[in-house]
């Protein structure tokens, strides 16, 4: 099961208490303070895992309690401090307070790491408040209270191409033969219901990964149909990917409306590069062009994933693209992503002009 929200509760342990103790030993009437410090409290941190790819296993426990610290004792001992609590999650995810807009974190990487609750601090023993005047102290600190906080973590899959389009685009059947994921595919809509990533290899030992989300219908960025559950799978994408059917009843509104969707949404995810790409080729039983105002399109193609026609040069030209936005991601190193700066104009549908020269692929 694919889950990409959950709340969970999660407690930092809480510090040792220090001790007040005097050494009592044969041969030292004057043995003084010796009380030793409470350990440090357990963190609870959150750690990207690239083995795993959902959220499920915090729908089976969602209250994580790290270890409290251990009391200081005698003879001058510290108390052991505790083991740092592991949340394991895919990379890819987001963490925030519950009610809080901003973000606490994310963990992008396999590895990454994002402490969520400090462990408390470990009190001091007597021995710490000795001085030369105040030579017999009784004074301790107990440990302090490990943080508690609430938290929602979200996955946001991590991919170089999404594709977008309403449902029974073909964007299912189209991952399923550029790659080894194997999505649900049926000739009804909303087949899809749960994102998918596929990784494309291309010669030399090139790889890209593309993802796949639910169909967009008309209000997805207001909750309906399961766009708005989704589209946030998309907003780590590279570029995007319109894909519009060779039999859709008019193809520049399913543009319009597919780009107006995104728009919504996010402004910055609607600025990514993108191209169109008209599937269903074989519909038609001979090679056709059509014609749509998609300004700003870095291409328009038109394929047929069953028969495989026009698939080499639209994962060229996707290739070709995400190198040149890792090249001058390298290049501008103040540069926040790798396409900040690259995205498409947003236009407006209703402000016509003149169509993209941009080359068709068969």
């Amino acid at each position: 099961m694919f889950i990409d929200l959950v709340v969970v509760h999660a407690e930092a342990g809480a510090g040792g208490s220090g001790v007040a103790s005097f050494r009592r030993e044969k041969f030292y009437p004057m043995g003084g303070p010796d009380g030793g410090d409470g350990g440090r409290g357990g963190d609870v941190i959150v750690r990207a895992d690239a083995n795993l790819a959902t959220l499920l296993d915090f729908t089976y426990r969602d209250k994580w309690i790290a270890e409290r610290g251990q009391h200081g004792s005698g003879n001058n001992k510290t108390g052991r401090s505790a083991e740092t609590l592991i949340l394991p999650v895919p990379p890819g995810t987001t963490v925030r307070v519950q009610g809080e807009e901003a973000l606490l974190g994310e963990v992008l990487s396999h590895g990454d790491e994002l402490v969520v609750a400090k462990g408390g601090r470990g009190g001091k023993g007597n021995a710490f408040f000795a001085t030369a005047t105040h030579q017999s102290p009784r004074e301790w600190q107990p440990g302090e209270d490990g943080e508690l906080r609430t938290l929602e973590l979200e996955l946001k899959l991590i991919a170089d191409v999404g594709l977008v389009g309403q449902p029974n685009a073909g964007k299912s059947t189209l991952l399923s033969v550029i790659s080894a994921a194997r999505p649900k595919i049926a000739d009804y809509p909303f087949t899809t219901l749960k994102p998918n990533l596929g990784v494309v290899a291309l010669s030399d030992h090139r790889t890209f990964v593309v993802a796949d989300i639910p169909g967009i219908i008309e209000g997805a960025h207001e909750g309906k149909g399961l766009g708005l559950q989704f589209l946030r799978h998309i907003e780590r994408t590279r570029l995007l990917a319109f894909l519009i059917p060779i039999d859709a009843m008019d193809w520049q509104a399913e543009f319009d409306q597919l780009r107006h969707e995104v728009l919504q949404y996010s402004p910055e995810l609607a600025a990514k590069p993108f191209c169109v790409v008209f599937t269903k080729l074989d519909l038609l039983g001979e090679d056709y062009i059509p014609e749509i105002d998609a300004r700003g399109a870095f291409g328009l193609f038109c394929i047929s994933a069953p028969a495989r026609t026009g698939l080499d040069a639209l994962k060229a030209a996707w290739w070709t693209k995400l190198l040149a936005m890792r090249k001058s991601a390298a290049v501008d190193a103040s540069a926040e992503s790798a396409d900040d700066g690259l995205g498409a104009p947003i236009v407006d549908p209703a402000d016509r002009g003149t169509a993209p020269t941009g080359d068709a692929e068969r």
